[in-house]
């Protein structure tokens, strides 16, 4: 059995992966030594589900107009986040005994009507603190929003004009940002809105999610110069579709959705792509491959990039089914070199920690671009990544809308995960082949994968084990 916390919650995993509570618990003390790897990868994985998936399909099971049944949901703190914040609307959810490894099925129940009078815990959950605003504006009452002292500083000015231009009373005493609160008045008008989402998608898919519900449906209208991560409104759009709401986009940058029902359903939540990432990229560095169970045929998740980003790398990429497997060839570690990159990643942001980790480990400099908007994510990704990887002897640069890698001999040394999963799982990935990385906080993954130390140590122990390295 271990447990994780993170935040206030309590996350305990035992010996089948499966994740089994949440309680009150203490957070931000897990440090982790990264273990080196000592041999190439044989490894064999099947990972939780989508953390995109499973908050999109919460909020519309929650506003369907019929009971829905969630198989292989994610279990995490941001799922958890968001099945509290739905229950304090009156959405009953309940737990029942699924096929999966990672914990229960749930069964949505939506209310007659969603009740308000009640306060919301965002955490640091971005899909809770912009999807729900629109949806706790169809309750009838005041709701309260706030979160961790890091969610304060996430930018939530386009979800609060956007809620006021809809005729929503909010509260923010002109912040911008959490604490604020609104009135619902159990139901709103919708109409036409513009919104400027160049700092999150988020802002696109929490309107879309809820326009259904909308008396006039919405016509929404992105008036920024960008839009990062258009695969994650193109996988609310397609989430919208399988419950029989259809979106139309008649010119880039507008929506139109209907005023209409929301189906209730039964499905499969997807692997999630993402949280592959980091164990994809440990083939490149430690050589062997790493085989991911569970890899859909077809998916709206920005994880698909890395069947085509990491050959660029110089691994081997292949399906074989429902699996994807990436082979590393002999890998960093066996005397491979690994070439830099010149990458614009607009569409796939969440997957840029990986990827400069990765970079920071090859042999010529790398160029990441198209992510100037994760300033604005659990921490100042930018900033953290080229601060951290600075500190263990390398070079990183930070650009208007990227970074520049330049490979340098790399140490051990402490690293920081500033409450964010990605940061937390990039070290691991340099931990690798360095000695010696410690990161503050291992804790932070339960936020999308509580149970990643103990699958990076599975995958490890497949491949013959790993050296823990030591402190240097």
């Amino acid at each position: 059995m271990q447990v994780f916390t993170y935040s206030g919650a309590r996350f305990t995993s035992y010996g089948d992966e499966q994740l089994t509570g949440v309680s009150a618990g203490l957070g931000h003390d897990d440090e982790w030594l990264a273990p080196r790897a000592t041999s190439p990868l044989d490894a064999r994985l099947t990972l939780p589900g989508s953390k995109s998936l499973t908050n999109r399909e919460l909020v519309l099971s929650a506003l369907a107009d019929g009971p829905s049944l969630l198989r292989r949901p994610l279990h995490s703190r941001d799922s958890m986040l968001m099945i509290e914040a739905l229950r304090s609307l009156g959405v009953g959810i309940d737990e029942v005994a699924g096929d999966g490894e990672y914990g229960p099925d749930l069964r949505i129940t939506p209310p007659t009507e969603l009740s308000g009078s009640t306060a919301i815990d965002c955490g640091l959950a971005g899909t809770v603190m912009r999807f729900l605003p629109p949806v706790a504006a169809l309750a009838l009452g005041p709701v309260a929003f706030d979160g961790d002292e890091s969610a304060r500083r996430r930018p939530m000015r386009t979800t609060i004009d956007s809620l006021r231009a809809l005729g929503v009373d909010v509260n923010d005493d002109g912040r911008g940002a959490l604490p604020f609160s609104l009135w619902g008045t159990g139901a709103v008008r919708g109409g036409e809105v513009a919104i400027d989402a160049s700092a999150s998608s988020q802002f696109v898919s929490g309107l879309l999610l809820a326009a259904p519900r909308f008396t006039e449906g919405l016509v929404l209208r992105h008036t920024g110069e960008r839009l990062p991560s258009m695969p994650h409104i193109e996988m609310t759009i397609a989430a919208l579709a399988d419950r029989g709401v259809v979106v139309e986009s008649p010119e880039p940058g507008v929506w139109v959705v209907p005023a209409g029902p929301i189906a209730g359903r039964e499905l499969a939540i997807e692997p999630d792509l993402s949280n592959a990432a980091p164990f994809l990229v440990a083939a490149i560095v430690a050589g062997g491959t790493v085989t991911i169970d569970g890899w859909p045929r077809a998916t709206t998740q920005v994880g698909a990039d890395l069947e085509s980003l990491l050959p660029l790398f110089g691994a081997s990429v292949r399906r074989d089914g429902a699996t994807l497997v990436v082979d590393g060839g002999a890998g960093l570690l066996g005397g491979s070199t690994v070439p830099g990159v010149d990458l614009d990643l607009s569409t796939g942001g969440e997957l840029a920690p990986a990827i400069v980790a990765l970079a920071a480990l090859a042999s010529t400099p790398s160029t990441i671009t198209g992510i100037g908007h994760l300033r604005g994510h659990e921490t100042d990704r930018l900033a953290a990544l080229a601060a951290e990887i600075t500190a263990l002897g390398g070079a990183v640069t930070e650009l208007a809308e990227g970074l520049a890698i330049e490979p340098r001999p790399l140490h051990g040394g402490p690293w920081r995960a500033y409450e964010d999963h990605r940061m937390a799982t990039a070290a691991a990935i340099i931990g690798l082949a360095v000695d010696g990385v410690r990161v503050d906080d291992i804790g932070s993954t339960a936020k999308t994968l509580p149970q990643f130390a103990e699958l990076w140590s599975a995958m490890l122990d497949q491949s013959g084990g790993a050296d823990p390295a030591g402190l240097p």
